[in-house]
């Protein structure tokens, strides 16, 4: 199959279009909230809810307002989504269990200090494990704070970190990494956890990949979700650092004809893109602008967005409050096939107001984007019951300003 060449609006159609952040909305029902998590491959959990949780903002983003009851039926009730490790700590989807499962049987892999220490600690902490695995099985699903150490005397994990000492969360952490144990459930935000075996369906798919098949099929879903990428950035999203011989299998891809290879014009580097992608979007999509959550998939590779969207982007939650340029938890601002702004909000719960405490524009953003970024902050507010919107008109945009009183 020839080369192709791309321009860069093509690249970036592509990327949005793959990331249903372009074109027709899915449905914000189960059936689309689904599909969108199956085109993504996975979403990423964070701690932080200023606004909402990251995983429940980035569906927000491609099916606007939706009741997040779906969400949970999907995950606690009929079990298509369960939490594990993508790039980060996600929801994956149940069928995927496979490409997992190769990371859940050979956890701690490797031969660096850090495996041989987590081995070397597991060993001398045997009674720990057999005695939560037994609690489990008897009392489970449990908070870890009910799995208590009583009578045990574990040896301290001692890190540099938040982990030093926490023997039994450390212990949790190896069985849910190594499949034993998953997520049951949550009270009051806190994980519950169970036996692997209860909490995945019965439908759940159990071959056993091997190792060059779970790349392939890995390699496969990231770019799908890319929409086009190079290899380097294939390594970096789904199943980050997990892709051994990616090189090989992206030559069976394309051999299959699932993959075909192309170049973006004026940008270095191999490309590659699903073979199914050969209807190239000549022309833009219709604009649609909405809000991303810091750690949206389309933006979690730092490095390919500022080449997509010479956006560059970061995050300031760690960063001290007099050091931060735009605010705490900043949403970038999604306008057509651009990122153009960003803004800092907080969703107080108590009075019901979503609070924007500064708009920021990007250089060059169209002046008359105002009424837009106005219409993605109401669907914002629609989406997390906020009564009212208020945002800080003097730390705005002067030409979107007006648009922005609410």
């Amino acid at each position: 199959m020839a080369e192709l060449t791309l321009t860069p609006a093509q690249a970036r159609r592509l990327a949005l279009r793959a990331q249903h952040l372009a074109g027709p909305r899915p449905a914000p029902d189960a059936a689309g909230l689904l599909a969108t998590a199956r085109q993504l491959r996975c979403l990423q959990l964070d701690p932080i809810s200023v606004v909402a949780r990251s995983h429940q903002l980035v569906l927000f983003s491609r099916v606007g307002p939706y009741p997040p009851a779906e969400l949970e039926r999907l995950l606690w009730d009929e079990r298509h989504l369960f939490e594990y490790w993508a790039h980060c700590a996600s929801l994956v989807l149940t069928e995927d269990y496979p490409i997992h499962r190769r990371m859940m049987s050979g956890f701690p892999a490797g031969d660096g200090a850090w495996s041989t220490r987590t081995r070397a600690w597991l060993k001398a902490n045997e009674p720990l494990r057999r005695h939560i695995l037994g609690a489990l099985k008897r009392r489970g699903p449990l908070l870890s704070r009910e799995l208590e150490e009583a009578g045990l005397q574990p040896q301290a994990w001692v890190s540099g970190g938040w982990t030093s000492g926490r023997n039994v969360n450390k212990m949790l952490d190896y069985l849910w990494l190594s499949g034993q144990i998953l997520v049951a459930g949550r009270r009051g935000g806190q994980k519950a956890w169970d036996l692997a075996g209860r909490v995945l369906p019965d439908w759940t798919p159990r071959e056993r990949l091997s190792e060059r098949a779970a790349t392939r099929r890995a390699a496969e879903h990231a770019l799908r979700a890319l929409g086009l990428g190079t290899a380097k950035h294939i390594r970096y999203h789904f199943t980050r650092g997990r892709y051994p011989d990616l090189e090989v299998a992206l030559r069976e891809l394309e051999k299959a004809g699932q993959v075909r290879r192309a170049r973006v014009a004026g940008w270095p580097g191999e490309w590659y893109m699903p073979a199914a992608a050969l209807d190239l979007p000549a022309e833009a999509e219709p604009p649609r602008t909405t809000l991303l959550s810091p750690f949206d998939n389309l933006i979690a590779d730092r490095a390919r967005t500022q080449q997509l969207f010479d956006f560059a982007y970061k995050i300031a939650i760690y960063t001290p409050a007099a050091q931060r340029r735009y605010g705490y938890y900043v949403l970038p601002i999604l306008h057509g096939e651009r990122l153009i702004g960003r803004l800092d909000p907080e969703f107080d719960r108590t009075t019901g107001v979503l609070r924007v405490k500064s708009v920021h524009a990007e250089p060059g953003a169209p002046k008359d984007a105002g009424p837009a970024v106005a219409g993605a902050l109401a669907e914002l507010a629609a989406f997390l019951g906020a009564g009212r919107v208020q945002v800080n008109l003097k730390r705005a945009p002067a030409a979107w300003q007006r648009a922005l009183r609410f």
